[in-house]
C-alpha cells in the first residue's frame, strides 16, 4: 500500500477528467482560457500540454479590509471548469471564505501548506491592510492584518493582489483614510507582486492570470503599474460601443433624457472610461452579457488608483491631457457643433456667390440680346 508521500499528485487534466468532464470539454476550456489570456490560437497546444503535465499549484488566499467581492466575482466565472478546477484543485489550501474548515483547523491547514510548500506557493491577497492604531482596525485570531500578511508572504513564490483594495487601497483609503489603509506592494517589498485592480476585477481576468502562471511558470507581461497587459493595456473608452457618439459630440445630458434612451455617450454624466484601463468592454460581466456602460451607467474608474477621490462620480472630467485629439474632450461637442455651423456658413456663402454669378450672367446675356435686336 502506497504511503502518503508516495502518492503522485495528479495533474490539472487528470483532475478535470475525474470531475466527469470529457476530453472535448477540456479542449473547449483550453480554447476559452487561452483567448481570455490574450494569446494567439497557436498557443492552444502549449496551454493544453501545461494543464496535462502540471500538478497543482498550492495557493493561500488571505482576506483583510475588503467586502469579498473579488471572491464573489471569481466563483461566478462563466465557465464551470474554472470553479471546479481552479477553486477546488488549484488548490485553495487556505481561504476563509471558501474553505470548509474554520478556526484552529483552518489555521493549521495554512501553516502546514506554508511549511510543506515553502517557496512554492502563491499568495493571493484580497483587501487592503490598515496600519493605523498599530493595526487594530483589522485583526484575525488576535493578530493584525500586517502581521498575518508578512508571515504568509515570507514563504510565497509570488503574490497576486486581487482587486483595488489590495492593489491601491480602494474606498478604505479614500480621504481622510482613517485606518491608514495600505495596498500590498507598499508593505511587501521583496516579492514579485502582480496587481489585478477593479472593484471587483472580472472573474475571467482572475482565472486568466492564474492559468498564465500555471502554463508558463511566470507572471504575464505587466505594465508600469504591475498590471497584466492582456487585460489593462486599453482604456474602457477604446473598446466602448458608445465611442462613435463621443467622437460625434453626442452626449447624454442627464440619465432620463432622450439622449440616454438613444444610447449616446455617457461622458458628460461622469463616465471615466477615457481615463480607466480595464477589459470591461471586451470581456464584460455575467457570462459576457453586459457591463456598467452597457447597462446605462458610466464607468467610475474603479481599477484606477485613488478613483474614490478623483472627483465626483457624476461630474465629467475636463482637459484630458495626453490623449491627442481628446485633450479638448470637454468641448468636443461644441467643436463638432462649430464645425457644423461653419460648414453651413461656408455652404451659404458659396451658394450666395454662385447665385450672384448666375444673376450677373443672366443680366449680361439680356443686354447682349438687346444690342443684337437694336442692330
Amino acid at each position: 500500500m502506497a504511503t502518503k508521500n508516495e502518492v503522485k499528485d495528479k495533474t490539472y487534466y487528470e483532475h478535470i477528467i475525474d470531475q466527469g468532464y470529457s476530453r472535448r470539454d477540456f479542449m473547449k476550456f483550453v480554447t476559452y482560457i487561452t483567448a481570455y489570456m490574450g494569446l494567439e490560437t497557436s498557443m492552444l497546444g502549449q496551454v493544453a500540454k501545461a494543464l496535462e503535465t502540471t500538478t497543482r499549484v498550492p495557493v493561500i488566499w488571505e482576506h483583510f479590509q475588503e467586502c469579498t467581492c473579488c471572491s464573489e466575482s471569481f466563483i461566478r466565472s462563466d465557465h464551470p471548469i474554472v470553479a471546479d478546477i481552479i477553486l477546488d484543485k488549484i488548490s485553495l489550501d487556505y481561504t476563509l471564505t471558501l474553505m470548509a474548515a474554520s478556526g484552529h483547523q483552518a489555521e493549521a491547514a495554512k501553516k502546514a501548506t506554508m511549511e510543506k510548500y515553502n517557496g512554492e506557493y502563491i499568495l493571493c491577497v484580497e483587501g487592503s491592510v490598515p496600519l493605523g492604531d498599530d493595526g487594530n482596525y483589522c485583526c484575525i485570531a488576535g493578530r493584525s492584518a500586517k502581521d498575518v500578511l508578512e508571515e504568509s508572504a515570507a514563504g510565497a513564490k509570488a503574490i497576486i493582489a486581487w482587486g483595488s483594495c489590495a492593489s491601491n487601497g480602494c474606498v478604505q483609503a479614500a480621504y481622510p483614510n482613517p485606518t491608514d489603509a495600505t495596498p500590498i506592494h507598499k508593505i511587501i517589498k521583496n516579492k514579485p507582486i502582480i496587481r489585478v485592480p477593479g472593484c471587483p476585477p472580472i472573474g475571467e481576468v482572475m482565472a486568466g492570470v492564474i492559468l498564465h502562471i500555471i502554463t508558463f511558470g511566470k507572471f504575464p507581461e505587466l505594465d508600469g503599474l504591475g498590471r497584466p497587459k492582456a487585460f489593462y493595456s486599453k482604456r474602457v473608452h477604446d473598446t466602448c460601443y458608445r465611442r462613435p457618439y463621443y467622437d460625434a459630440g453626442l452626449f447624454v445630458e442627464s440619465f432620463d433624457d432622450e439622449n440616454a434612451k438613444k444610447g449616446y455617450c455617457l461622458y458628460k454624466v461622469g463616465c471615466k472610461g477615457p481615463m480607466t484601463y480595464n477589459a470591461c468592454g471586451t470581456i464584460k460581466w455575467n457570462n459576457g452579457i453586459s457591463y456598467p456602460i452597457q447597462s446605462g451607467h458610466g464607468c467610475f474608474g474603479c481599477s484606477e488608483e485613488n478613483f474614490w477621490d478623483n472627483g465626483p462620480i457624476y461630474e465629467r472630467m475636463t482637459g484630458l491631457h495626453g490623449f491627442g485629439i481628446e485633450s479638448s474632450a470637454d468641448t468636443i461637442g461644441k467643436v463638432a457643433a462649430g464645425v457644423l455651423a461653419g460648414a453651413i456658413g461656408v455652404h451659404a456663402v458659396s451658394a450666395a456667390i454662385t447665385k450672384r454669378k448666375e444673376v450677373s450672367d443672366h443680366i449680361a446675356r439680356g443686354k447682349k440680346n438687346e444690342q443684337t435686336l437694336d442692330s
